[in-house]
């Protein structure tokens, strides 16, 4: 399973604004901080405020911060949400042009690993990633005072 660079912005786009708490966190500061193209991150705040995991201020001291506690935000379904394709082979689409797509079981095998892996995620949620052991390194890595 590959996670594509969306669902990684997405999940350090709600770490960094967990990190802040009440404080507002902008996309300039995000981007700064992970070293990463502000346009991109645009798209994918955007989409996280229209799901509901946060909630963007528009003005001259807007910014964002999440909607909700991170106690509330679960991996497993964030991931869901932000992955378009959980295709891991060509035998889950339709349309398989494998010729042994009939009598093959790897399909089976690789669906149980992908729910599997999902049974984890889904244990899992955004609190468990910055609270509070490793909160205060985080902030450092991140230069968030």
């Amino acid at each position: 399973m590959h996670i594509t660079r969306y669902t990684d912005y997405s999940l350090r786009v709600l770490m960094y604004v967990a990190l802040k708490g009440e404080e507002l966190s902008t996309i300039r500061e995000i981007a700064e901080s992970y070293d990463i193209s502000k346009n991109h991150l645009m798209k994918v705040v955007q989409e996280l405020n229209s799901k509901g995991y946060l909630h963007a201020i528009r003005g001259k001291n807007g910014g964002l911060r999440l909607r909700g506690t991170p106690e509330e935000i679960n991996l497993g379904e964030l991931i869901r949400r932000t992955e378009q394709d959980l295709t891991l082979v060509e035998c889950f689409g339709s349309g398989s042009q494998c010729a042994l797509t009939p009598a093959c079981r790897l399909k089976g095998v690789l669906a149980e690993s992908l729910e599997a892996f999902f049974r984890v995620l889904d244990s899992y949620t955004l609190a468990d990633l910055v609270y509070p052991q490793n909160a205060r390194e985080m902030k450092q890595l991140l230069r968030i005072p």
